[in-house]
């Protein structure tokens, strides 16, 4: 076993919620009367905390108007989170990596309050053994998600592989001087995510388990 602990992004890697982090972006804009950012711009900023996320949507919010923001986002979002579905194979993926003996582990821009919810929608919550979230941790891409979970179960760094769709994943990898791995049904594009040199770059669930099975 190359890779010991396996940590996963969740928007856009298991969960297909790219879109609907766009729409309650842009939503919420509206809802305020701010400039409403392009849908490469909004795709940009998931996986960020969502502090770092709205003061990259939104360069020209003001400080005062940011509790505002955030509300209207949340409100679009969790009124139809509950829609939103897994890419296809992924509790498939997952419950192999777990009987091969891997470590799971969620690194996340969520909050701990979303990503509880999302793991009880989901059905997911029995894979993982740990998980970081950007309001308990530095927001991706700094590297404290991914050392604290290193840490907690005492694996290297070089035992340990971050999977992700953004660059944010990527950066945060490489600045915990672990392995990324990229898929590209997410947020960002394939040659964003190729500039941030991946083992490997993959296109569809189906591809993310056979690359897996054959180098972790």
């Amino acid at each position: 076993m190359k890779y010991e602990l396996v940590v996963f992004d969740w928007d856009g890697t298991l969960l297909d919620s790219a879109g609907a982090i766009v729409q309650a972006i842009q939503s919420a804009c509206s809802d305020l009367g701010l400039p409403v950012p392009e849908e490469a711009r909004a795709r940009h900023v998931i996986g960020l905390g969502l502090a770092d996320a709205m003061r990259h949507a939104v360069p020209d919010l003001p400080s005062d108007r940011y509790q505002a923001m955030v509300e209207r986002y949340r409100h679009h979002y969790l009124a139809g989170d509950h829609r939103l579905t897994l890419f296809p194979g992924v509790p498939e993926l997952l419950q192999r990596l777990q009987l091969a003996g891997h470590i799971l582990a969620v690194a996340t821009g969520k909050s701990r309050l979303g990503l509880e919810r999302a793991l009880d929608h989901s059905g997911l919550r029995s894979y993982f053994q740990a998980s970081r979230c950007a309001d308990e941790c530095h927001s991706k891409p700094h590297p404290q998600m991914l050392e604290e979970l290193m840490a907690e179960f005492g694996i290297a760094a070089e035992s340990t592989i971050m999977i992700g769709d953004t660059s944010h994943d990527l950066l945060m990898a490489t600045n915990a001087g672990v392995d990324g791995l990229a898929v590209t049904y997410g947020a960002h594009p394939h040659e964003h995510l190729l500039e941030h040199k991946p083992v490997a770059c993959l296109h569809t669930v189906e591809e993310l388990d056979r690359w897996l099975k054959q180098f972790a």
